[in-house]
């Protein structure tokens, strides 16, 4: 680890695809408390041009040679979702702490294996929900537990758009891609409706999980027509509240994301913007104590940044993640399952009862 002085972590990131090139590089340069020690891919290419744009200090075309550098203090995973797993079960073995870009992965048993393999192994593992890290959301989860009281019911909507390419590809660097990139043994997309929930319902799941805690008991329908997705989802809550979610991709219309939550002593109206602006959400929180709402600014909302120095002060100070842990993303998983399993079987399922692959 680097000197005491520096306050800083040196972070190696595997894979140098789209995810990186968009968040991660981009977040370990400007974090306060990282330094971009080294980058790997097997794509020779990216990796030399990406080095180059972002000043790595070390970059390597083999993952067992990055985890063998003594100075790197913790990995970033930013692969396909079928090589989470395997990856941060290396990196633990070689004594690196993990942030895994979500979903942590594609069944409940190699999850949970990870799981068992973190406690065992006393490092850090943090997953990639970096919605836990917008300033609104944060001032949500104060409301809730400081002041909102009982809570009695939840509404949740992840709605992605039609129109979000156009609008991404405006703020994003240009992705660039390469030939020589390893891809998974199946195409992730040849099934659709696995897909959309690994990709976007675990957003969905986790906003409703970090806000309401544990999800106990799901009942589910899903709808495809003229090729959007849909997931209704009626949830209980550990806390025994009410809750409902809507997963849909796409809607024809803008990126359409938010919440609304009721509780005791006042409500929260949220509406969450495509992730790419990296704009807080606008959150509205009422207390009934004044008969008024208040809306924080919440001007930096580069959650990628602010998920990754979360990520890096645990690290320092000894503390637990800030962000979501390994069980957190079990939980997230399981969650997918059920959903996956009522709405194929139309009866309700309790997350308790799950196995295997979403």
């Amino acid at each position: 680890m680097t000197s005491a002085p520096d306050k800083k972590i040196n972070i190696g990131i595997l894979g140098c695809g789209p995810i990186s090139q968009a968040g991660h590089f981009e977040s370990v340069t400007k974090a306060r408390n990282t330094n971009l020690h080294a980058i790997c891919d097997v794509a020779e290419d990216l990796v030399a041009r990406f080095a180059v744009t972002h000043g790595a200090g070390t970059s390597y075309t083999d993952y067992d040679r990055m985890l063998a550098d003594p100075d790197i203090d913790a990995v970033i995973i930013a692969t396909a979702d079928e090589f989470h797993v395997p990856a941060a079960m290396a990196a633990l073995a070689a004594g690196k702490h993990v942030l895994c870009e979500k979903p942590l992965g594609v069944t409940l048993e190699e999850v949970e294996e990870l799981a068992a393999a973190v406690r065992q192994s006393g490092l850090l593992l943090q997953v990639g929900h970096m919605k836990r890290f917008d300033p609104g959301l944060q001032s949500a989860k104060a409301f809730i537990e400081g002041e909102m009281g009982e809570m009695l019911a939840f509404k949740g909507w992840y709605c992605d758009s039609t129109h979000r390419y156009p609008m991404t590809d405006a703020v994003q660097p240009l992705i660039i891609r390469s030939a020589a990139r390893r891809n998974p043994a199946t195409d992730p997309k040849a099934d659709l409706q696995q897909y959309y929930m690994l990709a976007h319902g675990c957003h969905l799941v986790d906003t409703a999980r970090y806000l309401c805690g544990g999800i106990i008991r799901v009942q589910a329908r899903h709808l495809q027509r003229f090729g959007a997705y849909s997931w209704f989802v009626d949830v209980e809550f550990a806390n025994g509240a009410l809750g409902h979610l809507d997963l849909t991709v796409a809607v024809r219309m803008d990126w359409h994301e938010g919440f609304q939550l009721y509780g005791e002593h006042g409500s929260v109206i949220a509406k969450t913007f495509n992730p790419w602006l990296f704009r807080s959400s606008e959150v509205d929180i009422f207390r009934e104590s004044t008969g008024g709402s208040s809306r924080i600014l919440g001007a930096d909302a580069h959650v990628y940044r602010r998920q990754l120095e979360g990520f890096a002060d645990a690290i320092l100070t000894g503390s637990p993640v800030a962000g979501a842990d390994v069980m957190d993303g079990v939980a997230s998983v399981r969650a997918m399952l059920a959903i996956a399993q009522s709405a194929r079987s139309g009866q309700p399922v309790s997350l308790a009862d799950v196995s295997g692959a979403i």
